[in-house]
């Protein structure tokens, strides 16, 4: 004959299902849907409201439109030519203008232009911030004058020489440079030995002339000339001609070749 549970086996039978129950109601509980309170749902829809409107006031609204053009730096370039070529969209929102489209189109329209920055000026404006090349070096040939920069770009043509920019002249037909090097990089040599005058000397200097890659010649006003060789040890070279100058001032021409050994002759 089986024996029924003992004392034990029945408490913790008990203890089980009471466990049981209250998990049970336990997990009824937790799956019930709580409701926001007020003030929750205050505030989410305030932030809604908020975006919403300020989405409307940028895009929808006449309060954030493009109604003025401003442009600055400009120096032989006119504001109208910079402002033509940008065609910024006059009445559209100012936040969907497109402000590296108009910066790519006017670089590659207007060459004479080192940097652009196209900026959004609130509420009503689009400010554009030139600044232009500066010629170191002129080109002529057919009677107009090609502008060169410190890189050695030629951005543009003009019908007058611009004051105080030395013209380049390339002597080098006949030059096995030429063939070697091409005229391009004679020109990038042509425009380091300019950069790396000294200030004063750069002010008096009316022609660069190169007829080999080791080969420059300055002309100076004055009827003065400066024979700088090559472009190697520029800085040094500068250096030199410069107390050459000062201690031999009487003198029209000085070698600087070779910066260890300088040269001035002649009255």
């Amino acid at each position: 004959m089986a024996a029924g549970p003992t004392t034990a086996e029945k408490s913790g039978t008990s203890k089980s299902k009471g466990s049981s129950g209250r998990s049970s109601g336990a997990g009824t509980r937790n799956r019930r849907f709580r409701v926001p309170a007020p003030r929750v749902l205050l505030v989410v829809f305030g932030l809604v409201v908020l975006v919403a409107g300020g989405v409307w006031a940028l895009y929808g609204s006449t309060w954030f439109r493009v109604e003025h053009v401003k442009t600055s730096g400009t120096r032989v370039l006119t504001p109208a030519e910079v402002e033509t070529v940008a065609a910024v969209p006059m009445g559209a929102p100012l936040v969907t203008v497109d402000t590296d489209a108009i910066e790519a189109r006017l670089r590659q329209r207007l060459p004479r232009i080192e940097s652009i920055d196209v900026v959004r000026s609130w509420p009503h404006g689009i400010g554009l911030k030139v600044t232009e090349r500066q010629p170191v070096l002129l080109v002529e040939k057919g009677g107009k004058f090609t502008e060169v920069d410190s890189t050695g770009m030629r951005f543009a043509t003009v019908d007058t020489a611009p004051r105080g920019v030395p013209r380049l002249v390339l002597d080098s037909a006949s030059s096995p440079s030429l063939r070697r090097f091409g005229a391009d990089r004679l020109l990038q040599e042509a425009v380091r030995v300019r950069g790396e005058l000294p200030a004063e000397i750069a002010r008096d200097a009316r022609v660069v002339r190169i007829t080999s890659y080791d080969s420059v010649t300055l002309e100076l006003t004055g009827g003065r000339t400066v024979f700088w060789g090559s472009g190697e040890h520029g800085p040094v070279k500068a250096r030199v001609l410069t107390a050459l100058m000062k201690a031999t001032p009487k003198a029209g021409h000085f070698d600087v070749s070779a910066p260890t050994a300088p040269a001035s002759s002649g009255s």
